[in-house]
């Protein structure tokens, strides 16, 4: 841990519980923020894949949803 870190969590800690509530919550979203960007990566990533599977299949689909496909 850093040195900027331990003098945070030194001052912190002499905080009252209500005090420490508020950057407790910032910190907790600031890592759900990360994740949440990496799994939206992801999942773009599956629908992309999922939409050329069905595009290179549209024989195979009945002709709504090759219209629908097409609009994509």
């Amino acid at each position: 841990m850093t040195e900027t870190a331990e003098k945070l969590k030194i001052g912190l800690s002499q905080l009252s519980v209500k005090e420490r509530a508020e950057p407790a919550y910032f910190l907790i979203h600031s890592l759900d923020e990360e994740a949440d960007s990496d799994v939206e990566s992801t999942w773009n990533n599956e629908l992309m894949r999922r939409v050329q599977e069905i595009r290179s299949t549209t024989g195979l689909l009945p002709v709504s949803l090759q219209i629908k496909f097409s609009l994509i």
